[in-house]
């Protein structure tokens, strides 16, 4: 993207909100609340804790909250700062859409590189690339900035190898868990933190009871892809989200702004760990501690040895949860020489399939009303001839003009065409100045797109180990990435994508592009999971059914890592459903 075309799209002083029709409140500018639980400061931390829980994200806000609320003496352990929204701000060209350019205020700190093995040596990587795999590293993790999805995983996905073989290559296997073992911490996620949902998908497993907030509407387009779903025979129904549709929980109900995926929630109506749980656990006497890394766990002593710019201490503990997501997780059981030899493999993530069509109408079809994404279709997440899994497709949230730009979702062949005759192309060949601004404003508002993960396949040969070259700020050896994801992948994203076009030509759309977004690179991202694997034994995971690591006595995980497949819908529901479980048998 040229500069211009980069400024006359971010700048709101541009003019171009207003020609394309963008508001990042497009509602009314609502008043702004912020939640950031009592943190303690280095010199308040005691000695000794019932419990320490290294990171506050999906997994470690759940353990906190459940562990403080039986009584237990916790301390949370996180890495970032503690940050209100204003802080960490919503800048339209700085989030994991559109990473490139950077992310936002205060959620990456300096001095935490990761490493990728190249030739004989190893390449540096920064957060900005996406070699890096990550994630918010901030006072609630992920969930301050997802665009908060919160699908159950399908009953299949607990018994993957059963249902489909072990494809060679694969390390695929059953959870030692089933969907109904984790049925009541679905209920209890889903009605104590609040998620806004309707039952009805297609091979979604049994439920205690309904969603405790009512679902969004859909845009226009979301109206045209479920007229769509019905002719092709499919069945589609509400997104269940981690966001308030109605007041709940003491938090204010959605203002409808346009900027969900990416960035924190103006108005603390995006449920996570930060507003939801660990509040409630620091008022039943955690303790939150920030800028601070867990450096090393001494199991046998049950140590936890932190460093900060305060210095560096051991804190004791009779039980250590590890909760500090796949990558870090598994690198601090490395660094601890905890663990067996499964520790590290099987990273896996989400290969993702989108499809955007052009629809020329009077009225545009997206009106920018948050959150946007409002419909989905689980037709093709299982039982697909040929295919091992598959995955949900659902439509987009409203996003912004750059994102719009950086998806692609502006292309139109005759808008190519006029570029190239104008001779107003970049480097790539895509349209520049005024071509570009013409491109996007006859598709801004005119444009259906759905997109969604495939159902992985872990393999040994894909994962992490300790760099021997590149150190952290603190001078320890940084995650090192090897491998590449299993190709049965690209095979479920060929046909996942096929099927994501598919709708969208049912909806009349023209000009359909898009499909598999797959290719054969290690998979990881903000849903990396399975790198300390749930198993019945230790020869087949790192992990016991219960959240223990092998080889333990009082070190546990509970976060994506335990993850034996990460199903083909987003993971954080049952990152959280698996903790509380986690938490619940440590706590008795």
């Amino acid at each position: 993207m040229d500069r211009d075309t980069l400024r006359w799209l971010t700048d709101p002083d541009s003019g171009c909100w207003e020609e394309l029709g963008y508001q990042r409140f497009p509602l009314g500018e609502p008043e702004l609340v912020d939640t950031v639980p009592p943190v303690v400061d280095w010199d308040e931390v005691r000695a000794h804790y019932d419990a320490v829980v290294v990171g506050s994200g999906a997994g470690g806000g759940v353990a906190a909250h459940v562990l403080a609320a039986a009584g237990c003496s916790v301390l949370v352990v996180e890495r970032g700062r503690a940050l209100k929204s204003t802080e960490i701000g919503w800048d339209p060209v700085r989030n994991h859409r559109t990473a490139v350019f950077g992310f936002g205020e205060g959620v990456t700190p300096v001095g935490n590189p990761r490493a990728v093995k190249e030739g004989d040596g190893e390449q540096a990587l920064e957060p900005h690339d996406f070699r890096y795999h990550n994630n918010a590293v901030v006072l609630g993790g992920g969930t301050r900035l997802f665009a908060a999805q919160a699908w159950r995983f399908a009953p299949e996905t607990f018994r993957m190898a059963s249902e489909y073989g072990v494809p060679d290559g694969s390390a695929l296997a059953d959870w030692p868990i089933t969907y109904h073992d984790l049925e009541p911490y679905y209920d209890l996620v889903e009605w104590e933190v609040g998620v806004a949902g309707a039952p009805g998908h297609t091979g979604d497993g049994p439920r205690s009871r309904g969603y405790p907030l009512p679902p969004f509407r859909p845009a226009r387009s979301g109206e045209m892809l479920a007229e769509a779903a019905a002719r092709l025979g499919w069945t589609a129904a509400p997104i269940p989200l981690l966001i308030n549709s109605r007041p709940y929980g003491g938090r204010p109900g959605c203002a409808n702004c346009s900027q969900c995926v990416g960035h924190p929630c103006p108005v603390d109506a995006k449920n996570g760990s930060h507003n939801a749980l660990l509040p409630r656990a620091a008022a039943a006497g955690a303790h939150i501690l920030c800028d601070t890394q867990a450096a090393r766990v001494d199991d046998v002593r049950g140590e936890v040895e932190l460093r900060s710019e305060q210095g560096q201490r051991m804190v004791r503990a009779d039980r250590i949860v590890l909760a500090a997501g796949a990558v870090e997780t598994a690198r601090l059981l490395l660094l601890s020489e905890l663990g067996n030899d499964w520790v590290g493999r099987c990273l896996q993530g989400h290969t993702y399939v989108l499809a955007h069509g052009h629809v020329d109408a009077d009225e545009p079809v997206k009106d920018g009303i948050g959150p946007g994404l409002a419909i989905a279709t689980r037709e093709h997440c299982h039982h697909n001839n040929g295919i091992v899994g598959g995955g949900m497709i659902a439509d987009d949230n409203a996003v912004s003009p750059v994102q719009h730009w950086i998806m692609g979702s502006w292309f139109r062949p005759e808008h190519q065409k006029a570029a190239e005759a104008a001779g107003e192309v970049d480097e790539y060949g895509r349209p520049t100045g005024a071509s570009a601004r013409q491109a996007l404003t006859d598709t801004y508002r005119r444009t259906i797109m759905v997109m969604g993960p495939i159902q992985e396949i872990p393999t040994r040969s894909a994962g992490l180990d300790l760099s021997a070259e590149v150190r952290d700020r603190w001078g320890l050896p940084v995650a090192r990435f090897f491998g590449v994801q299993h190709e049965e992948d690209l095979h479920t994203a060929e046909f996942l994508g096929d099927r994501a076009k598919e709708w969208i030509a049912a909806t009349g759309a023209r000009d359909i592009t898009g499909g598999s977004m797959g290719f054969q690179i290690l998979s990881g991202g903000q849903h990396q999971a399975g790198t300390a694997r749930m198993a019945g034994t230790p020869a087949e995971g790192a992990v016991d059914p219960q959240g223990k690591v092998w080889g333990c006595e009082r070190t546990y995980v509970a976060d994506s890592s335990l993850h034996v497949t990460n199903g083909g819908v987003n993971p954080v529901l049952s990152i959280m459903a698996n903790s509380w479980r986690v938490a619940d048998l440590l706590s008795r």
